[in-house]
């Protein structure tokens, strides 16, 4: 039996966790020799039991912010991403994604859990339990333990970065759609500049739990600009015959990384596990993880299929560039999208700077803790503004973050993790989770790859045509 002094020790390993880069206390602390192999089933700690979250959500807040995670950009990518796959391969592949995605996320939450557990602490976030599993797993695996968190959290960055140059290209786009027709028409570069201040403020609120009505508004709007979306693509729709059943194998990739972007926010979802008042209800058949990503693939074959019926390989990076420009209507989602977007680039941008706030700074600024992490904030909006000018094409920055950082964070790095969790004797029977695993980490690795490759390629080609022929 645990004393409670003991508990308040692991209370303070995890607090003090979350200041080191490292994740943890020092390895020698953490070896698998000093964990007893039956306590992966002990009854007698319950890391749900003792999480003590500033700001926890609900349930339904947690599914507001995960369906708003993933209801962004990437769904009104779709269409483009079926132009790219074909209308049957790209339902298919859409489903199997899918089930791909909610997959190792399973896995990613469950193996947290068991590390929690031998550990008997209440939390461990992602690079933290990269960090543990890798010096409990294969011996040939443990030298990478130490540097594990700093990969996993640059990925992190990387990605959520992306997604908000994303975001900023995308609400900047949108507006100059609509405001060229009743003005004097300026540079995409300006209207992002525009966009600059309002998206320092919303990125200055610091918990998820005021951010959640913000969500709440976002999804209202998201789901009404879908229907009025949906009623443009139906209006008049060609017929499934003119269009093509399946794609190119290289163009293939662009769908891979675009459709992994829309699904995949690992870096969202688990910190809304983390921050759950109830954690216990995010995983099960009904759980809120099941729930919120049955609706999303749902809604993204939806707007994928007949999105690329309708508007064939004219499908743009975004299908509200694809509603006509002068028509009230269109122009309304144009703005009501713009809007639902900019609300979410706050819940986006939270993750990078939770991660670089609280792993590398806090711990080292002793004074004016307030101030230098506004300043982190600003400065966080200001990179991705930054690249944004940069790189401003919507399609391919989709596709490039998705292939590059999704298939390692979303796909390889879970199943790296449950490897290391089931080490060396709990893979079942015929080491069936360890094959799975392996095909797991080789398929993230093969999509990494070419994704990237093809997408790098694509963004350097289509610097030689206007960037609004690349929305």
């Amino acid at each position: 039996m645990e004393n409670k002094n003991g508990e308040v020790l692991n209370m303070q390993r995890v607090q003090n966790s979350c200041k080191a880069n490292s994740g943890l206390p020092d390895s020698g602390s953490l070896k698998p020799t000093a964990v007893s192999s039956s306590s992966l089933e002990s009854p007698e700690y319950d890391p749900h039991q003792h999480r003590n979250r500033p700001h926890p959500t609900t349930n339904t807040e947690t599914l507001i912010h995960l369906l708003k995670g993933s209801l962004g950009t990437g769904i009104l990518a779709m269409p483009n991403a079926f132009c790219n796959s074909g209308l049957v391969t790209g339902t298919v592949a859409t489903v199997i994604i899918g089930i791909l995605c909610t997959y190792c996320l399973h896995i990613l939450v469950k193996a947290q859990y068991e590390l929690c557990k031998r550990l008997k602490v209440p939390i461990l976030n992602y690079p933290q339990s990269m960090k543990v599993a890798l010096e409990q797993g294969p011996p040939s695996l443990r030298k990478f333990a130490h540097s594990s968190p700093i990969i996993v959290d640059a990925f992190l960055i990387v990605y959520q970065l992306g997604i908000c140059c994303v975001y900023i290209v995308f609400v900047a786009t949108n507006i100059k759609q609509v405001a060229d027709q009743y003005c004097e028409p300026i540079d995409v570069k300006l209207h992002m500049l525009i966009l600059l201040i309002p998206l320092t403020v919303i990125n200055y609120i610091r918990n998820l739990k005021l951010l959640a009505p913000f969500s709440s508004v976002a999804n209202i709007i998201t789901f009404v600009g879908l229907g009025m979306i949906l009623a443009y693509v139906f209006d008049d729709l060609p017929s499934i015959t003119e269009r093509e059943m399946f794609g190119s194998v290289r163009n293939f990739s662009l769908y891979f990384g675009t459709t992994l972007f829309a699904l995949e926010a690992v870096g969202v979802i688990i910190a809304l596990e983390n921050n759950m008042k109830t954690p216990q209800n995010f995983r099960g058949t009904f759980g809120v993880l099941n729930v919120g990503m049955l609706v999303i693939v749902v809604l993204y074959i939806l707007v994928g299929f007949f999105g690329y019926i309708k508007y064939g390989p004219d499908a743009s990076g975004s299908i509200t560039l694809n509603l006509p420009m002068d028509a009230v209507m269109a122009q309304s989602i144009k703005v009501m999208f713009a809007v639902a977007i900019f609300i979410t680039y706050a819940l986006q941008a939270y993750v990078p700077v939770e991660i670089i706030w609280t792993t590398y700074l806090d711990h080292r600024i002793k004074k004016n803790k307030l101030f230098w992490e506004y300043i982190v904030r600003t400065l966080v909006t200001l990179t991705t503004f930054i690249l944004a000018i940069a790189v401003p094409r919507l399609g391919l920055f989709i596709s490039l973050f998705g292939a590059l950082c999704l298939s390692a964070l979303g796909i390889a790095f879970p199943a790296i993790i449950e490897i290391c969790v089931l080490w060396p004797h709990n893979f079942g029977p015929f080491k069936v989770a360890l094959i799975k695993d392996i095909g797991l980490i080789i398929f993230g690795c093969i999509g990494l790859i070419v994704g990237t490759y093809v997408s790098l390629g694509d963004i350097i080609a289509s610097f030689q045509t206007p960037v609004e022929d690349q929305a």
